[in-house]
């Protein structure tokens, strides 16, 4: 429904565009971009939409070349085709595909603001963004959650300690077992209390983010684990607690690596660059598993569109529920990665040297 209703509101938007270049042309259908239809629903937005021209405006804040610069992303109307101006206190701005630019001097041949280079680059300037997107409102809305939840069942292990649990403690009580017993105590032995705060957060949040973004009304949606700015943050994260508690033994291995003298001047610099693509790895495995789970879904229900068949529905519907069905396990598969690699990664930065083979 979403997927047609941003059909529907483009194809009237590109209209208006589309009269001023083809006055005298006859009319002739116009096939929509399947590929910027789809990289739109995955990507971050400045409003919040929920079907046909309804969507809840988000909060808009620049920082341009005249100061901070803020108002309602609904406020100069929904027109992201680069084709009029936006006067913001008194700052000139252009909406360009969602993302706000300074506009050229005069309109370029497509009947934009926009200026490209020899290769199809954006010359544009563009202010820092600093907005609230709906990424960011879901996250707000994710983190509302886990702390309800979680203080909520805290607070029941302390009224109720020593009994059976119940209500939302005896539905999670299992998960949190599972996070501490088969990721935790494995990999980092007797100092797993230390990190388990941090080893459920991620867990919880990784996995509360996936299946939100499976839900395609509000709060769901957003693609927030699919942002790689979001996974640069939570491998940041692991890399800076690998770091900090990183011992003797730790460093030891990087700067006198158990290998001949004379391959020292290979080993280290292999070594030091380990440090960083760990954390790498962990970013961009989320982020693209993620990503393409949204993409194939899309992507089938596209098949309707490309081929304007309604009978290739009968096979394309059936297929996007499976898998969205293994999309729910491919959530809790990654939330379930990701935690095990950071404890398997913090549990080599604390590894004692009796531990050594």
């Amino acid at each position: 429904m979403s997927f047609a209703a941003f059909s529907e509101e483009h194809a009237a938007a590109d209209t208006s565009h589309a009269a001023a270049t083809e006055v005298h042309a006859e009319p002739k259908e116009k096939d929509e971009d399947i590929s910027k239809v789809i990289l739109h629903h995955i990507a971050d937005s400045h409003e919040w939409h929920f079907f046909g021209h309804v969507a809840l405006p988000l909060p808009v804040i620049l920082w341009t070349d005249n100061g901070l610069v803020t108002f309602m992303s609904d406020k100069f109307g929904h027109n992201d085709h680069g084709t009029e101006l936006i006067d913001a206190d008194g700052t000139g701005l252009v909406n360009y595909h969602g993302k706000f630019y300074y506009p050229a001097e005069s309109k370029s041949a497509d009947g934009t603001y926009i200026s490209h280079d020899s290769k199809g680059e954006i010359t544009n300037g563009k202010p820092l963004d600093i907005s609230i997107t709906k990424n960011v409102v879901s996250l707000l809305i994710s983190v509302v959650i886990l702390l309800v939840v979680f203080i909520g069942i805290a607070n029941a292990y302390k009224k109720r300690e020593g009994k059976a649990p119940k209500g939302m403690q005896s539905i999670l009580e299992p998960i949190i077992l599972f996070v501490r017993d088969d990721i935790a105590k494995p990999q980092l032995g007797h100092k797993y209390r230390g990190f388990m705060p941090y080893l459920l957060t991620v867990f919880f949040f990784v996995w509360l983010n996936n299946l939100m973004g499976l839900v395609p009304f509000f709060p769901g949606g957003a693609n927030l684990t699919g942002n790689i700015a979001v996974t640069m943050m939570l491998a940041l994260c692991t890399f800076v607690l690998t770091t900090v508690n990183g011992n003797k033994n730790y460093w030891g291995h990087v700067f006198t690596p158990h290998v001949p003298w004379w391959l020292y001047p290979l080993m280290i610099p292999v070594e030091i660059v380990g440090l960083f693509v760990k954390p790498v790895a962990l970013m961009i495995r989320l982020f693209a598993n993620i990503t393409a789970g949204h993409i194939l879904i899309l992507s089938l229900i596209s098949l309707i569109f490309i081929l304007k068949s309604v009978f290739v529905a009968g096979i394309a519907i059936p297929f996007v529920l499976f898998i969205s069905v293994i999309e729910l396990v491919v959530g809790f598969i990654q939330a379930f990665i990701f935690t095990i690699l950071s404890a398997l990664f913090i549990g080599m930065a604390v590894e004692e040297s009796h531990a050594e083979h």
